[in-house]
């Protein structure tokens, strides 16, 4: 399985409530360039991948750069624990390619869970991915960091 956690892109800090947030110009930028890079990198493009996106505007505005279609899930919105993350994308079972796009501390704590394999913390920026893969060695499944590209 293929999971990439994907931060919503910069958005504006003055809204009627933290989920009505939106994409600054900078940020539509910074989403259509990693979207770009992405469909690039994804073996076999988009097809076959899931995309996964929190409510909040800035986590749609983000994914609907892919030009796909999205699943919006409510178990990610902003301060969602990182188990909901991980069950939602059903790591690392799950047939399907995941991408993830949704908030911090969400994420950085998902990549470290997937990084560690305990709890903890890392920082992603916005607008960044971290892109993980399962493989198999010596009869045990691993977690490989495959990238982590900022659209900076």
């Amino acid at each position: 399985m293929q999971l990439i956690l994907w931060r919503h892109a910069e958005a504006v800090d003055d809204a009627p409530t933290d989920h009505a947030r939106v994409l600054t110009v900078r940020g539509h930028k910074q989403a259509a360039k990693m979207a770009a890079w992405l469909r690039t990198q994804l073996p076999g493009g988009l097809d076959g991948w899931r995309v996964i996106a929190s409510p909040a505007v800035r986590a749609q505005q983000t994914a609907a750069s892919l030009g796909v279609a999205i699943e919006t899930v409510n178990a990610i919105a902003p301060d969602a624990p990182a188990a909901h993350v991980i069950a939602t994308a059903a790591w690392p079972e799950n047939s399907n390619n995941v991408i993830v796009v949704g908030h911090q501390p969400t994420l950085g704590m998902v990549a470290a869970r997937l990084i560690n394999g305990i709890d903890g913390y890392v920082s992603v920026k916005k607008g960044a991915m971290w892109w993980f893969e399962t493989r198999e060695r010596d009869g045990r499944r691993e977690t490989v960091l495959k990238a982590m590209a900022s659209p900076d």
